[in-house]
């Protein structure tokens, strides 16, 4: 019998099972998306550095990062990030560039429907 593969975790599984549910409730791809790319397994799963979304957004963008965000790099623009989780100093710096960390079940109920939503792994 093949390993399961996918997340481990029993709050990434309920994350993925509430981004599903909520992706039908507002008929919305955004959620979905997110919901597959988060049930990967772990060793695929996104990291991304404060560089790469320093280069990739502009003032003012809602990202959504469905792995962690890294602290490499510098981000001079205010932006809100969502994401599975973050190291300590990239919630930090986001937080001096006047920006919002927050996690994906946060950026749902702000956002519901997934408008302006960019996402990035």
């Amino acid at each position: 019998m093949p390993q399961k593969t996918g997340p481990s975790d029993p709050n990434v599984v309920k994350l993925v099972r509430e981004l599903r549910k909520k992706s039908n409730e507002q008929k919305v791809e955004i959620w979905r998306v997110i919901s597959r790319l988060l049930n990967r397994p772990k060793r695929v799963k996104a990291e991304v550095n404060l560089s790469t979304i320093n280069r990739n957004t502009k003032a003012k963008d809602v990202v959504v990062i469905p792995g962690k965000v890294l602290a490499s790099g510098e981000l001079n623009h205010e932006v809100s990030v969502a994401a599975l989780c973050f190291s300590e100093v990239a919630r930090e710096k986001i937080e001096k560039a006047h920006g919002k960390a927050m996690t994906i079940p946060e950026l749902t109920s702000k956002n519901p429907k997934g408008s302006n939503i960019k996402i990035m792994e």
